[in-house]
């Protein structure tokens, strides 16, 4: 007992105060007031172990009352008034189980005031009420409380399930001669009816009153049948299997549950049969797709009566479709009115089955939670419950941006940049249109762009002034690409680092296009090398991120489960990616979130050479972790489709570049030239640093400004 207690008091940290809500109306778990109560019986707290424990107590008989009574209502409410009716015997079969696991959840979750999964404790926590252990540590705590009668019926509460317990039998002598014990005090707080009754009937018997031992016998018969059913119907409860620390569902939970899985698997074969060997997306609606096109082959050979068929076979699946409504009308008018124009009979089979299929699956769902992914777009609305509608166009939409994935995947076919791998693809990083490719740079790249990162420290943000979303608990620096060559110019950076920024970039550009958009050129909508570093002494208790959970072209409402494409979000942005330069910090992970800003669906740690890509709407709702040790570097990518939101400064960038690139060369021309003309047979002197770069551009820009060309006014930016 000592080695579980010790488990509990280092499992269950939470404070006590957090377990103990009287006058809520909500059972509380008994297993964590039964911690709470022997933690605070080590403590030395008598008031609060004994109102720990006398709670503990009480929520576990309320849990046993709940449970029997859930069951005997829910088999009268949901039970098997008569046999299943053929054909569809296994839907109906089964939609009473389920049925009758949602009635016992409900009716649990309504009786308990919480969720019934919440009271399901490990099989020792259970072995110790069985026994009656917390009314060993009960009896002491009512001693120390000078609550004298109560604590004599806790322990001889305890001493009747354990005779042998030596310790209690001394207890129980030291009471029994304690002036002031009542003798009525020494009572079972737990007995049952029946052994009262039968032990009384037992007496009577043996004295040879036998009237009076039949009307006991006779109660105690009575209430063991009660007990024995109550017994059964908990044996249909939540159990352990004695192998495992976690509880198993009840029996109509655990068929439901089993059930449910069959029929997901089901409606999945309809992707399974419909996706052609070597491929990994399925033909969209693979049955409806045969009906359009044999309708349409009949009637091209003449066959309006197999044409009508087929055409009204195909309204089972899309009742609503004008083209197909009219081709009806003219089949009718073709045949005549007494013509029978009806479906097939094997598809009207393959509807209805599976139209059941999915109203057990929605039910479940429901009610007794869990999700499904309908692999039919042409599932009716007014089937899918109302407070799963949401959910089901997210999943529509979630699947169609997917299988855009993947036929885009199929297209492009096998990805062929030499020495760059794909590490993750969007099935494997629980999401669609996203991406990690690896060895995008070499480690001797990341040194020279991690170079560059901290020559130009201190150089701002990039940010022109705006208000940037950084944590207070992280040093941020931003550099653009245009900002690196004119430090290059000046001779701050070194001239190498700063166009291999341009270069790292734009391979990776051409990486991402290759991927997510071959045929379409991606454009830079923004390019930015920002490095984050911990903040020394401001990292305890640190509970924000290093940047929040958002989208990058709409504006994330988690509530709504929303994402707005309106201003001030960039709506022109399609594509996003970021290249990491190190990894030696703790903390600073990318991670992907559903709409809700909070359920995790994917993590990337950063690495030299790793480029995350993904596109940049609703679907992919991200954030980063925090820094909380060391300094983390990276460059972050935006991409558009549209040529007129183009990043202006990175074309500014690019020309500084070729420019300054054809003066070294001209330089190193120059030199050689001279070196070849001296023949004074000295040393070779050290070729001469360009100095006409800064000039030179600065002359082009005031050239540009005085012809009245105006640059383009710069937008706001923000970052990873």
């Amino acid at each position: 007992m000592a080695s579980l207690l010790l488990l509990l008091l280092l499992a269950l940290s939470a404070p006590g105060t957090s377990l103990f809500s009287p006058g809520s109306g909500r059972l509380l778990p008994y297993d964590l007031l039964y911690a709470d109560g022997v933690r605070a019986y080590f403590a030395r707290d008598w008031p609060r172990a004994a109102e720990l424990l006398q709670r503990a107590l009480h929520s576990y008989s309320q849990l046993l009352v709940a449970r029997r009574g859930c069951q005997g209502r829910c088999r009268e409410e949901a039970g098997f008034a008569g046999p299943p009716a053929a054909p569809s015997w296994e839907t109906r079969f089964f939609d009473r189980i389920l049925q009758r696991a949602e009635c016992l959840g409900e009716c649990l979750g309504r009786r308990l005031g919480s969720e019934p999964s919440l009271h399901r404790a490990s099989r020792e926590i259970q072995e110790d009420f069985e026994q009656r252990e917390p009314y060993n540590y009960l009896q002491v705590a009512l001693f120390q409380l000078k609550k004298l009668d109560e604590a004599v019926s806790a322990a001889h509460t305890f001493f009747v399930a354990n005779p042998q317990h030596l310790q209690m039998r001394e207890d129980m002598e030291k009471y029994q001669r304690m002036a002031g014990v009542k003798l009525e005090s020494f009572r079972d707080l737990q007995a049952t009816l029946y052994w009262e009754a039968y032990e009384t009937g037992v007496q009577q018997y043996n004295v040879e009153d036998y009237l009076q031992a039949a009307v006991k016998l006779e109660e105690s018969l009575e209430e063991v049948l009660l007990a024995l059913e109550d017994c059964r119907a908990l044996c249909e409860g939540p159990q352990e299997d004695g192998t495992e620390e976690e509880m198993q569902p009840g029996l109509y939970e655990a068929i439901a549950a089993h059930y449910i899985q069959v029929l997901k698997c089901r409606q999945h074969c309809v992707l399974e049969v419909a996706t052609k060997p070597a491929r990994v997306s399925a033909t969209d609606d693979f049955i409806p797709s045969h009906l359009v096109l044999l309708q349409f082959a009949y009637d091209q050979v003449g066959n309006q009566a197999l044409a009508a068929e087929c055409a009204a076979s195909y309204l089972l699946f899309y009742p609503s479709d004008e083209l197909m409504l009219e081709k009806m009308k003219k089949y009718q008018a073709e045949l005549g009115e007494g013509a029978s124009m009806t479906a097939r009979e094997n598809i009207q089979r393959y509807v209805q089955r599976s139209l059941m299929e999915k109203k057990l699956i929605y039910y479940a769902v429901e009610h007794l939670g869990g999700t499904f992914n309908d692999p039919d777009p042409w599932t009716p609305d007014e089937l899918i419950p109302g407070s799963l509608k949401q959910k089901h166009r997210e999943n529509r939409e979630k699947q169609r941006l997917e299988n855009l994935d993947v036929g885009e995947q199929e297209q492009r076919g096998p990805f062929t940049f030499e020495g760059i791998t794909v590490a993750m693809d969007s099935h494997q990083l629980n999401g669609s249109q996203r991406v990690v490719f690896d060895r995008v740079l070499t480690d001797s790249e990341c040194k020279d762009i991690l170079r560059l990162a901290k020559a130009a420290g201190g150089t701002g943000d990039g940010y022109r002034g705006r208000q940037s979303p950084h944590t207070p608990h992280e040093r941020f620096e931003g550099l653009t690409v245009l900002k690196a060559l004119q430090l290059a110019q000046d001779g701050t950076v070194n001239w190498r680092d700063a166009t291999l920024l341009l270069h790292a970039s734009e391979k990776s550009r051409k990486i991402v296009e290759s991927y997510f958009t071959p045929g379409k050129r991606l454009h830079f909508s923004f390019t930015h090398l920002v490095c984050r570093t911990a903040v020394e002494g401001e990292q305890d208790g640190r509970m924000d991120l290093s940047h929040p959970v958002h989208a990058d072209n709409c504006l994330l409402d988690p509530e709504g489960k929303e994402c707005w494409r309106e201003p001030p979000a960039y709506m022109y942005r399609d594509f996003s990616g970021i290249l990491y330069l190190n990894d030696d910090f703790h903390g600073g992970d990318l991670f992907f979130t559903e709409v809700d800003a909070v359920t995790v669906t994917a993590q990337v740690r950063p690495k030299c050479g790793k480029l995350v890509a993904f596109s940049s709407g609703r679907e992919n709702p991200h954030g980063i972790w925090a820094v909380t040790h060391g300094r983390r570097c990276a460059i972050a990518l935006w991409y558009t489709l549209s040529p007129e939101h183009a990043e202006q400064e990175r074309m500014e960038a690019e020309d500084l570049m070729r420019q300054g690139d054809m003066e070294q060369e001209l330089s190193h021309t120059d030199v050689k030239e001279h070196m070849g003309t001296d023949h004074s047979g000295g040393a070779s002197p050290e070729p001469p640093v360009p100095k006409g770069r800064a000039r030179s551009t600065s002359q082009r820009r005031m050239s540009g400004s005085e012809s009245g060309q105006q640059p383009q006014k710069l937008r706001a930016r923000d970052e990873f």
